[in-house]
């Protein structure tokens, strides 16, 4: 098995998780958020459905300078676009990440900020750091953004309080 083979069962492991929790906004409240510093629910399952499309620079690009004045984040209005914009993005990244060789997954990749380093690491880990790990932190901040609105939330490692793993 190649690396990229591990990175794909995961990828889509998460995503499928990912997507539980997306189809279960509630649109009434995308507007709403759990402290004045925090991302809007809305804005957060937006973030949740771009991550996705950062795949093509990690595969197609050697680097990439993130500026921040240019960033213009994903705008949805209601939970079918997000969630719509979510499995466009995870498919394209399925089919980009389709056959990448463990060689290209070890050369280094370089994130920037305005500029500014902040790291230069293989692909392989970039992908589990930016695509993976960010998306799960993400989506474990919109399950709690859910409970706090009294929304069910899915199944996804183990049975939920409020659903058992599907059989």
């Amino acid at each position: 098995m190649s690396m990229i083979d591990g990175i794909l069962l995961e990828f889509g492991q998460e995503c499928a998780g990912t997507r539980k929790t997306l189809v279960r906004l509630p649109e009434a409240e995308l507007g709403w958020k759990p402290h004045e510093k925090s991302m809007t629910m809305g804005r957060l399952a937006c973030h949740i459905a771009e991550t996705p499309g950062w795949v093509e620079p990690i595969i197609k690009q050697d680097e990439m300078n993130f500026k921040m004045s240019e960033y213009k984040p994903l705008d949805l209005q209601t939970p079918k676009e997000i969630v719509a914009r979510f499995d466009e993005n995870v498919a394209s990244a399925q089919k980009l990440l389709q056959g990448v060789s463990d060689a290209k997954l070890m050369l280094p990749w370089k994130f920037m900020t305005d500029d500014k380093d902040v790291f230069t690491l293989p692909r392989v880990a970039v992908l589990r750091m930016m695509i993976l790990n960010h998306t799960v932190h993400h989506r474990g901040q919109l399950t709690v953004y859910l409970r706090m609105k009294g929304v069910p939330l899915p199944a996804l490692y183990g049975p939920s309080a409020d659903e058992e793993m599907p059989k």
